[in-house]
């Protein structure tokens, strides 16, 4: 999907821990979200749609990606 964000506005979990060494950053925009490594900020971002950001994250809710033990 094309098109850009600007640089602020990114941020990054609670739970990702005080060292930030593996996580991501997120930046929410009114019809693209961007995605990018915390460790790498000026590699590039993943552009997803708003609407299926919230699919994304409505099942990450409910346990959909959840891996089997």
């Amino acid at each position: 999907m094309g098109g850009s964000l600007p640089d602020g506005g990114w941020v990054r979990s609670s739970r990702s821990g005080s060292g930030g060494d593996n996580c991501v950053e997120v930046r929410l925009g009114r019809e693209l979200v961007g995605v990018r490594d915390s460790k790498n900020r000026h590699g590039g971002a993943l552009l997803v749609g708003s609407a299926r950001w919230r699919v994304f994250v409505s099942g990450v809710r409910a346990g959909r990606f959840d891996l089997a033990e």
